[in-house]
C-alpha cells in the first residue's frame, strides 16, 4: 500500500481528497500546515505528497524546498493561482506537478496514480544494463541514483525521469513535446516553459558550469540532448 500525504489548511478540501484517495486503496496521512507536514514525512515512508501553497506557519513552497533537501518522492502543489509564473515558481522549487483550485478530485487522483507509477517504476524500460554512463555522469536505473564524478546528485522524481529519458536516447535531439509526452505520459499542448524549467534545474545540479554545459545541451530551435562521450 502506498502512503500519500495530503497537506492543506482547509479541512473540507483535506477530507475530500482523503476520501477519494482511500477509495483507490491509498493509505492517506494528513497535515494542516507545512511544519506538521514535515513532521509526518520524517516519521513515515512517503510515496507522494499533495501540498497546498498558501498555508500558515510554513507555506508550501518553503516546505517543498526543505523536503527536497532530503527526499525525492513526487510533490503535487495545489494553488488558487493559475498564472504561468506561479506554476513555474512551483516547479522551480522542486515540485513535480501543479494543480489549480478548484479541481476535479478524480483528476487529482489520476495525477497521483501517474506520479506514483513513475516513482515506483523509474528505470523499468528495457535496457541491457542498469547503468548509463557518459563522461563523469552516471545514472543507475535500478538504484535510481545519479552521480557526477562519483558525487551523488539529488534530483526530484520528475528531473530524474527527464534525465533518464535523455540518457537512454543519448546523442539524439529531443524537442519539448517529445520529452513532455514521454515523461508526463499525457498529450502536450504548450510544454516549452514546463520542460525548460526542469532542464534548467537539472543543469544546475549536474553541470560544473550550467552556462557552459558539458552534458545536457540545448540545440537551439530543435530541443535538448545529452552529449555522448
Amino acid at each position: 500500500m502506498y502512503n500519500v500525504v495530503v497537506c492543506d489548511d482547509d479541512k473540507a478540501i483535506l477530507d475530500s481528497i482523503k476520501i477519494y484517495l482511500k477509495a483507490e486503496g491509498y493509505n492517506v496521512l494528513t497535515a494542516a500546515d507545512g511544519e506538521e507536514c514535515l513532521e509526518v514525512i520524517r516519521n513515515n515512508e512517503v510515496h507522494c505528497l499533495i501540498l497546498d501553497i498558501m498555508m500558515p506557519k510554513m507555506d508550501g513552497l518553503t516546505a517543498t524546498m526543505t523536503i527536497r533537501e532530503h527526499y525525492n518522492f513526487p510533490i503535487i502543489l495545489l494553488s488558487a493561482k493559475s498564472e504561468d509564473t506561479d506554476k513555474i515558481s512551483g516547479l522551480s522549487f522542486g515540485a513535480d506537478d501543479y494543480v489549480t483550485k478548484p479541481f476535479n478530485p478524480l483528476e487529482l487522483v489520476a495525477r497521483v496514480k501517474s506520479q506514483i507509477r513513475r516513482y515506483a517504476t523509474l528505470g523499468s524500460m528495457d535496457i541491457n544494463t542498469t547503468t548509463i554512463v557518459t563522461g563523469g555522469l552516471t545514472l543507475d536505473t535500478d538504484k535510481k541514483e545519479v552521480t557526477v564524478d562519483g558525487n551523488p546528485v539529488r534530483l526530484t522524481a520528475r528531473e530524474y525521469s527527464i534525465l533518464e529519458y535523455l540518457m537512454k536516447n543519448m546523442g539524439r535531439v529531443l524537442n519539448s513535446s517529445q520529452i513532455y509526452e514521454a515523461v508526463w505520459q499525457e498529450p502536450s499542448f504548450s510544454p516549452e516553459k514546463t520542460v525548460t524549467v526542469h532542464i534548467r534545474n537539472i543543469r544546475e545540479k549536474i553541470e560544473i558550469n550550467p552556462r557552459e554545459p558539458k552534458y545536457l545541451k540545448v540545440v537551439w530551435g530543435l530541443g535538448y540532448k545529452v552529449e555522448k562521450y
